[in-house]
């Protein structure tokens, strides 16, 4: 069983698997968002109970849960045999990334650009953990993610595969702009600080880099993976830009952002 913090984390987790939800507490105080989330859980068929502020703040043990939390079963993770190379395929993969605001910021970045899997290491990797449930605004909800026992492994057996592995680093020859990110394509970000390790990128069958004209030679994690997914769909829909969906509720309500305090 799972602890899901936050407004947006329970409506995402209420859109991905509605009744099989085990229980979603929400403050029994006055709060039109609260409201609106009590009537998306009767709409998604989920068992709901209106218990008082204490109470939820002794089950979120620290965590913020804005008068919002869920109980679910654990996330089903891919196996990573199953992960095979198609046309139009794109993988992220995640070396040893330990700060669970960019695991959960990538995961959402991947989710809404459409990444078919995102691999993360057995060690060395922030945990599935309410925080990490949370940076990523409830989009965990709907990631496909598979945990693999060596990284380097895994990405070589893809490379067999016709998938392209591009690793980002800042001291590659080539522009990400410069590679035909159209092929089957993995991108493989680097740890905060250590950037790729050794191991990962002989495994790599290419590295790539952002374009950064200015003083600055690197970037968040997060960051970076947005940019290089950004140009690998700015390449396969040639030069036009994605649009921007507009959120609203099953039930027809619009959603506010979930990024305030309590």
């Amino acid at each position: 069983m799972r602890l899901i913090a936050g407004l947006q984390p329970v409506r995402e987790a209420l859109r991905a698997h509605g009744d099989a939800l085990l229980e979603v507490l929400i403050e029994n105080s006055a709060s039109p968002q609260l409201d609106a989330l009590c009537r998306f859980v009767n709409a998604r068929g989920a068992k709901l109970r209106r218990v008082g502020r204490d109470e939820l703040d002794r089950l979120a043990k620290g965590a913020r849960h804005q008068g919002a939390l869920a109980y679910a079963n654990p996330l089903a993770l891919l196996d990573e045999s199953t992960i095979t190379g198609r046309d139009g395929f794109l993988g992220l993969a995640l070396d040893e990334l330990e700060d669970p605001q960019n695991f959960g910021a990538i995961t959402r970045t991947a989710v809404a650009f459409g990444v078919d899997c995102i691999l993360f290491p057995e060690s060395h990797s922030a945990p599935l953990s309410p925080a990490m449930f949370r940076a990523s605004a409830g989009a965990v909800e709907h990631a496909k993610l598979s945990r693999v026992r060596k990284l380097p492994d895994t990405l070589r057996r893809l490379s067999d595969e016709a998938v392209q592995v591009v690793g980002l680093a800042m001291e590659a020859d080539k522009e990400l702009a410069d590679l035909d990110l159209t092929l089957p394509t993995i991108i493989v970000v680097g740890a905060e600080g250590k950037g790729l390790r050794r191991g990962v990128k002989q495994a790599c069958t290419v590295l790539g880099k952002l374009p950064m004209p200015g003083p600055i030679a690197s970037l968040n994690a997060s960051v970076a993976a947005a940019l290089a997914m950004y140009e690998v769909l700015r390449q396969r829909r040639g030069t036009s830009a994605p649009s921007p969906a507009v959120e609203t509720g099953e039930d027809g309500e619009d959603f506010p952002a979930d990024d305030g305090d309590d």
